[in-house]
């Protein structure tokens, strides 16, 4: 069975369970997702299911892809992801992917892009304290010396610098499945997930032990 599905992160509530226990959980409304394409060792070098989710207009995607949902014949689809898989002889082109396939009480890695939140300095990107404020001072909020002395005598690779703040693909992994609501195609996942309303994630069975 696919342990994996595409959804659209809609919102954070709480549930209480039996013995009153408040649990922040996260709604995501997930699939039904189709599967578009069937990779094997022989034609692709791995075996592979890609999954479609969320339809659309065709004239909102370009014509390669077009054709290659041309032979589904299920419609246009805005979001495509591969999932690997051991074995996929049991799966049909067109079949659907279904919340069904998740339980209760399982663990799953959710994989989204976290809040794009603009040019960020030092402080707010990476936390660093500030330098001295007393009279004179030029660098409060400056990262400080970067360089090197004359070897290797430039900045080195990976340095944490001013720059973009999130927008950035995030792995949350683990997470507990709560309630599952095939009538309405819901997750409820304990705590939160990364992205914003509305944002897509993708959803895998973790393989955490």
């Amino acid at each position: 069975m696919i342990k994996a599905i595409i959804g659209r992160k809609l919102e954070m509530t709480q549930v209480f369970t039996e013995d009153g226990t408040n649990v922040p959980v996260t709604l995501v409304q997930v699939g039904p997702c189709t599967i578009s394409q069937i990779k094997t060792v022989e034609r692709d070098g791995y075996s592979a299911l890609q999954i479609a989710f969320e339809t659309c207009k065709p004239k909102n995607i370009n014509k390669p892809l077009k054709g290659h949902l041309d032979k589904v014949g299920k419609g246009y689809f805005k979001v495509l992801r591969e999932v690997r898989m051991d074995d996929v002889s049991q799966y049909e082109l067109g079949q659907d992917v279904t919340v069904e396939n998740f339980q209760i009480g399982e663990r799953i890695d959710v994989i989204g892009t976290s809040k794009g939140k603009g040019y960020a300095g030092t402080i707010k990107r990476w936390g660093f304290q500030r330098g001295p404020d007393g009279h004179g001072s030029k660098n409060v909020r400056e990262p400080g010396s970067t360089g090197n002395a004359t070897f290797p005598g430039r900045v080195i690779k990976g340095k944490k610098m001013p720059g973009q703040k999130g927008n950035k693909r995030v792995t949350t992994m683990g997470l507990k499945i709560i309630d599952v609501r095939p009538e309405d195609n819901l997750l409820l996942v304990k705590g939160a997930i990364p992205g914003a309303r509305n944002g897509i994630v993708f959803i895998r069975k973790t393989n955490r032990v």
